[in-house]
């Protein structure tokens, strides 16, 4: 965030902090203030700030801090009671960047930590991904990144931008949710053949609310009747990409980063495409999983979509295998065995994820272990790998 500059010439901050005062990370703020032994903080409650009631002292520095485990402020911000409702996600992102605007306007000859609009980009995946993409940052592909992406009005429209992308697997995520909330891991596999894995339960009334259990859609017309329900909140579609695994679960590696420093780390694992911990599950080894890292550091990087060289540690990738993306595009010789697959490993760049093509027209799932940089040819029924062809090895080389 760049924090807007004050008029203040206290030479010690005082602090505001715009939240819920019974809650947690609220009580932890003012606990850290006090234990710096500056002017205990101010708290400014969402219920004030939502009411047109907020104030603020010139001099102070504002820090907004999230509405949420209020169930009052919930109601204000999303209009429905019921905490576990999925639905109002659209409704809670209008109302809570007005109400930001509306605290950059109280705060004025304050020093103010949040800057409103980057708020209103951070709480909307589409303009997010856009951010990021045009900054270098390796993201999964997206059809619905930006503000001109297109509208996804249900699941016809999820269907189409599919098939046109050529993404038989991707994740259906609400454009303002968080925690996995109405969160889809969607395969596709042909007409009829489509399955999700989520946590978002449907009532006989057609009421989405979240759950604690992660569970399979089987049919296409369960998976479309969620989406359907959720895409008047705004929808937002991300290739489906494979993720490190470690001792066979599915992982990712949270890294929060504070001045340009990585100052805390967690490693989350999980049978289900979501690793979120109220989801069940759980914590990984994050010594182990620097422990690879640094055993590969000296190995040659593969460069990512953004052109620069990333280290790839040898772990664990999902493969999805697929036809060609295009016409001409390096594939396996018509020669070959039609299971044939070539494939490189990049696990932690996930913009170099494995290029994985074969000339069957059912896509397969395959679990591998390459070390970075390995290029390796399954011929069907084979007990050893082979190289591949020269021309697929400079395809996926980059050459």
């Amino acid at each position: 965030m760049s924090p807007s500059t004050s008029n203040g010439n206290s030479r010690e901050p005082r602090f505001a902090v715009v939240g819920n005062p019974a809650n947690r990370r609220v009580a932890l703020f003012r606990d850290a203030v006090a234990a710096a032994g500056l002017p205990a903080a101010r708290v400014v409650p969402w219920l004030e700030v939502l009411g047109g009631r907020a104030s603020f002292r010139p001099g102070e520095t504002v820090r907004i801090d999230s509405p949420g485990e209020d169930p009052e402020v919930e109601r204000l911000l999303r209009g429905v009671g019921d905490a576990t409702r999925v639905e109002g996600s659209a409704r809670w992102y209008e109302r809570f960047t007005e109400a930001v605007r509306e605290v950059g306007r109280a705060a004025a000859g304050c020093a103010l930590l949040d800057d409103p609009e980057e708020l209103a980009v951070l709480f909307d995946k589409r303009l997010c991904h856009a951010v990021l993409h045009d900054a270098g940052v390796p993201v999964p592909p997206s059809p619905t990144s930006g503000p001109t992406g297109p509208v996804v009005r249900g699941w016809p429209d999820v269907r189409e931008l599919l098939r046109a992308h050529r993404m038989p697997r991707a994740f259906v995520k609400l454009a303002h949710g968080s925690s996995a909330s109405g969160v889809l891991a969607v395969e596709t596999a042909g007409p009829g053949r489509v399955r999700a894995t989520t946590s978002v339960e449907r009532d006989p009334q057609g009421r989405l609310f979240n759950s604690l259990r992660v569970r399979r859609c089987t049919t296409e017309g369960e998976v479309a009747a969620i989406v359907d329900a959720l895409a008047p909140d705004g929808l937002h579609v991300e290739r489906w990409l494979p993720k490190a695994a470690q001792r066979g679960r599915a992982a990712d590696l949270r890294v929060v980063v504070v001045g340009g420093r990585a100052t805390h780390a967690v490693v989350r694992t999980s049978r289900s495409p979501m690793t979120n911990l109220h989801l069940g599950g759980t914590r990984g080894d994050l010594d182990g999983a620097r422990a690879a890292m640094a055993a590969e550091a000296g190995t040659r990087p593969w460069r990512c979509a953004s052109g620069r060289p990333r280290a790839s540690p040898a772990l664990s990738v999902w493969a999805s295998i697929c036809c060609p993306p295009s016409a001409g595009a390096a594939s396996p010789s018509a020669r070959s065995t039609r299971s044939a697959i070539c494939c490189r490993a990049s696990a932690a760049c996930p913009a170099a994820a494995p290029r994985v093509w074969t000339e069957a027209a059912r896509p397969r799932q395959l679990h591998l272990r390459l070390a970075p940089g390995d290029l390796r040819w399954f011929p069907a029924h084979a007990r050893r790998a082979r190289s591949p062809p020269p021309a697929v090895r400079r395809a996926l080389r980059g050459q």
